[in-house]
């Protein structure tokens, strides 16, 4: 499959949105009613940064943070979890870390505040991007809010260059948010060019349909799987939130994924455990399926937990859920009679 060359000083540089998450601890009510919250780093490339990290690898990230008190929470809190920080940059001109309230109105309902204008993850430079650094990663993973707006779409794609120039395999996790992008044109044109340059496509249904709006495709994941894997993508990972998610490759075939059943506690954080745990068992060489496994195990764990980046499972955590899980549950991985 993929060669992600692990012999590399960094096995992992996700790029883009780091921010502040609160999380209410008086849930089960309205946010509107909640009035105390923990703090937790946040950020679906921050989340998947620590992910990685709990697992093993080395890991670097490319971003900006404010320069201010949660701007050091950010770097203090990457280098205790073994995260290079070289290349987290300060903002010059007063931008502040998002924020993101999030509400926990019940097991099966959850939602997310976010304040996204003017932010430090929107200001990465093409300047803070230099081809060493790039060039020194087994995988380079680009999040789709990266590429709302200017200077941090310039940014990205210089990233997305230089790692095709210098064979360092793309993940391009769609990581869709209203906020900022101006309308569902820019959102197509942008995605999509940066999802026929990935090895690896990861979204929901709807993050797909939104980059596929001027396409003319089906709206179907075998539509989807079939146009990406004949552009550069070698897997296709669709998700399809409490329902599972599929994968499509050409080379290992195409595989249905159902969750784990856990009691939930929020209905958000789980891709970001997903798309750390899939990652990680790839590049360990593990087969598709079994990445997939892993994948979904994390997510199961992460929305029946708290907080998101704090409760990143280790391998040994990761490994202990599964056994225990398909000893009660069975698999949840089936393969699909697709030929694409």
């Amino acid at each position: 499959m993929i060669a992600f060359d692990l012999n590399k000083p960094l096995h992992i540089i996700p790029v883009g949105r780091v921010a502040i998450d609160f999380n209410p601890t008086d849930y089960n009510r309205p946010l509107s009613e909640s009035a105390n919250f923990n703090k937790y780093l946040g950020g679906s490339p921050a989340n998947i940064a620590v992910g990685m990290a709990r697992l093993g690898n080395r890991v670097g990230f490319l971003g900006r943070v404010s320069d201010d008190q949660f701007g050091t929470f950010v770097t203090d809190y990457f280098r205790n979890e073994g995260i290079d920080v070289s290349h987290i940059f300060r903002c010059e001109n007063g931008e502040k870390l998002g924020l993101t309230f999030t509400e926990m109105l019940s097991p099966t309902q959850s939602s997310i505040l976010m304040y996204r204008e003017g932010v430090a993850d929107l200001q990465l430079n093409v300047d803070d991007v230099d081809e060493p650094y790039i060039a020194g990663a087994a995988c380079l993973l680009i999040s789709g809010t990266a590429l709302c707006c200017s200077p941090t779409r310039e940014a990205s794609l210089k990233a997305l260059t230089f790692a095709l120039r210098n064979g360092v395999p793309v993940v391009f996790d769609a990581d869709y948010r209203a906020y900022t992008w101006k309308n569902p044109d820019e959102i197509a044109i942008y995605t999509s060019m940066v999802a026929e340059k990935a090895d690896i496509i990861m979204g929901s249904r709807e993050e797909f349909d939104l980059m596929e709006r001027l396409l003319g495709l089906a709206g179907t994941d075998e539509a989807s799987a079939s146009y990406w894997l004949n552009c550069r993508a070698q897997i296709c990972v669709i998700k399809h939130g409490k329902a599972g998610s599929r994968a499509y490759s050409l080379e290992d075939g195409c595989w249905e994924v159902k969750p784990f059943p856990v009691s939930a506690l929020k209905g958000f954080g789980g891709g970001d455990g997903y798309a750390s745990s899939f990652l990680h068992a790839l590049m360990a060489g593990r087969p598709l399926p079994e990445a997939l496994e892993r994948g979904s195990a994390s997510a199961a764990m992460l929305v029946a937990s708290h907080a998101c980046s704090k409760d990143m499972p280790s391998e040994k955590e990761l490994d202990a859920f599964i056994e225990r899980e398909k000893a009660q549950y069975g698999s949840v991985i089936s393969p699909l009679d697709l030929s694409l």
